[in-house]
């Protein structure tokens, strides 16, 4: 027969264990606590980016990571006051872009949490086509007020198609997602709505082939030769010249994306020089 009135569920315990089994219990509900913080951290959706509030900018490096290329670009955005972070992609660079993606969205998550009202994104080469998966798949993606690319390949480039068959095995996960038609790209075949994106590319792209693959529909693609007749810009130079550098810089302001207008030519160079 049950005894009355019934026992406490550790009234039979002894003082010092049923102290230690509440600790215990107490622990558990700390870190349980914890670890729903963590998750609607890590799960939060941000609200829609205001247009008219310029945030933190992230700069996505292109294939093989090179962060090199975008420290003149940061130093000038800190110096007129944004605050600028620099991806550390994973695998060098060359590993999956969905991967890269999921690392801007940390990076992304990382500014806003420390009070950042907005984030803008620059992506170098292939730094862009990561950008384009992050805006897709990314939970801070409504956070972007606007995008910037250079040189890239985001309907695909031949190099990377070319690497592939020529030597099996030498072209490593981004390489193969960045050859035109590759599963990756043909799920991505437009900009994303709603963000304003511009694409930013040169005639003289000997890297990104063919050049044009820049012009991504979704996006305000302007090819730098339009701007100014007589520019000769490289692939690995689009993050310095300062044509480039002053039509991002526009690019990121709160007017509209600029356009390629010949009569701009010297200013934006005299922009991007200052």
């Amino acid at each position: 027969m049950a005894s009355w009135p019934p026992r406490a569920p550790l009234g039979g315990l002894a003082p010092r264990r049923r102290a230690f089994v509440l600790a215990l219990l107490g622990v558990g509900a700390v870190l349980l606590v914890l670890i729903g913080i963590a998750v609607a951290r890590e799960y939060r959706v941000p609200p829609p980016a205001d247009p008219a509030v310029p945030g933190a900018v992230v700069l996505v490096p292109g294939y093989g990571g090179n962060r090199a290329a975008f420290i003149a670009l940061t130093e000038r955005l800190r110096a007129e006051g944004r605050r600028s972070v620099i991806v550390e992609l994973p695998s060098g660079g060359t590993g999956d872009l969905v991967t890269q993606a999921a690392t801007i969205d940390d990076t992304v998550r990382g500014l806003l949490d420390e009070g950042a009202p907005s984030v803008d994104v620059v992506g170098y080469s292939a730094g862009g086509v990561a950008t384009r998966v992050y805006l897709d798949r990314g939970r801070t993606a409504p956070a972007v007020r606007r995008v910037v690319t250079l040189g890239s390949p985001l309907q695909g480039a031949e190099l990377a198609a070319a690497g592939g068959a020529l030597v099996p095995g030498a072209c490593p996960r981004a390489c193969q997602q960045l050859a035109p038609g590759s599963a990756l790209l043909t799920g991505l075949a437009t900009a994303p709505a709603g963000v304003p994106w511009l694409s930013l590319w040169t005639a003289d792209d000997e890297t990104v082939t063919p050049p044009d693959s820049a012009e991504l529909p979704g996006t305000d693609a302007v090819r730098l030769q339009d701007v100014c007749s007589d520019a000769t810009i490289p692939h690995s130079r689009l993050p310095v010249d300062p044509l480039a550098v002053g039509l991002v810089l526009r690019g990121l302001g709160t007017g509209p994306l600029p356009t390629a207008d010949p009569d701009a030519c010297d200013a934006l160079r005299d922009e991007g020089r200052s």
